[in-house]
């Protein structure tokens, strides 16, 4: 039974809600296909995602904070995935990436990740089958467990004649380059969003807690001397594959970064300063790989300050989204996470061990019983070469 309806979600690192996709996977002479047939994106309430902001590094928490969270979040998930299946129909697999609330990285290497919202919500909730804690293996054999989006950029971009980058712009910004069907490599680059968000949430400068259509950045102003600061940040240096998070990019390094460039922006040009950090990181890693083509996904894909200043930065770079391969730029993430879903079912790694610096590749995730008995399908032996999504 290499057909299978699955589930993704996923609630990235810009912490505002939940996305989901159901995709029906097929399997023929090598090329999986997907037929998205469902896509969703359902923000966090107000006060849960309050609360979950008061917890996250570098602030303070406890364990029982924690327990609740799990609790909560869990739930929530559990409600996104039965709306979801009210719309679309039974599904054979939930897979639940959960919320990030810790990525623990010592200088290079990655020692452990904490995702939480507990799936047995999920499947009390829907009947099916949980996949879940999808990342902590690829670490355990010495990989980052990020970005684990490459298993899926891998397959999307592999008919592309010549040096392709798939980047996302969440959070955190990350970036597969495909050069072959086997030469490739991932990492994450730095803040997209991450910084952004945590000035216009904490300035009160958008009911939404971030900067839409980059409308506060295109009011404002770069501050070189400040960029000049931020651009200064050791991360950048260190070799790939590499994985970061708002362990490292958040409100009080913002804060620290203004007092060391002497400067005081006002806020629309303190958020234009911190887009154009996120232009500049970026068009300097598709530079130096030497990629023609840049697939772009994510929140940032919306943001015409953060393309356009791409464009501009990135002439000989053909610029596209998502989209043009079936994948919503939005939902691009939960297809994913249903695509490592369908790996595990069968037996197949959920990884690149190219993509996370792990030692070999891993079948990935923790599975929890829904209501039946946990059948999987048979075995496969030879992973799909390409995928075709298509809605």
């Amino acid at each position: 039974m290499t057909q299978m309806r699955i589930l993704g979600m996923i609630s990235g690192t810009s912490h505002d809600g939940i996305d989901v996709a159901v995709v029906d996977f097929g399997l023929a002479g090598g090329t999986l296909t997907g037929t998205v047939e469902f896509t969703a994106s359902t923000p966090y309430p107000p006060e849960l995602r309050a609360r979950l902001v008061a917890a996250l590094p570098p602030a303070p928490t406890t364990l029982a904070e924690v327990c609740v969270l799990d609790t909560l979040i869990g739930q929530s998930f559990a409600d996104v995935a039965a709306a979801a299946i009210d719309e679309a129909g039974p599904v054979d697999l939930v897979v639940s990436h959960g919320q990030t609330v810790f990525h623990w990285v010592d200088e290079a290497h990655a020692l452990g990740t904490l995702q939480i919202g507990q799936p047995a919500w999920i499947a009390e909730r829907t009947g099916a089958p949980v996949l879940s804690d999808v990342r902590i293996r690829d670490i355990t054999a010495g990989g980052h467990g990020a970005p684990l989006v490459s298993v899926l950029d891998a397959l999307l971009l592999a008919g592309h004649q010549g040096v392709a980058a798939a980047l996302n712009l969440g959070g955190i910004s990350n970036m597969t380059v495909v050069r072959g069907p086997d030469d490739l490599v991932a990492y994450d680059i730095g803040p997209a969003n991450a910084l952004v968000d945590a000035v216009v949430s904490s300035r009160g400068l958008s009911e939404r807690g971030f900067d839409e259509d980059g409308r506060i950045a295109a009011s404002g102003q770069v501050d070189e001397r400040l960029l000049d600061v931020l651009l200064d940040e050791p991360y950048y240096r260190l070799p790939t594959p590499k994985s970061t998070g708002k362990e490292l990019f958040h409100l009080a390094y913002v804060e620290e970064a203004i007092a060391r460039s002497g400067r005081r922006p006002g806020d629309a040009d303190l958020v234009a300063t911190l887009t154009e950090l996120t232009v500049r990181t970026v068009a300097r890693e598709v530079l130096a790989s030497g990629a023609d083509l840049l697939v772009v996904s994510g929140g940032g894909a919306r943001n015409p300050v953060m393309t356009n200043g791409l464009r501009e930065a990135l002439p000989g770079v053909r610029l596209t989204f998502t989209d043009e391969y079936g994948a919503p730029a939005d939902e691009k993430e939960a297809i994913a996470f249903a695509l490592i879903g369908w790996c595990t079912a069968h037996g197949l790694p959920g990884t690149v061990p190219a993509g996370t610096g792990a030692r070999a590749a891993r079948v990935l995730g923790t599975l929890t019983p829904g209501a039946e008995p946990l059948v999987l399908p048979m075995p496969i032996t030879d992973r799909p070469r390409s995928l075709t999504l298509r809605r």
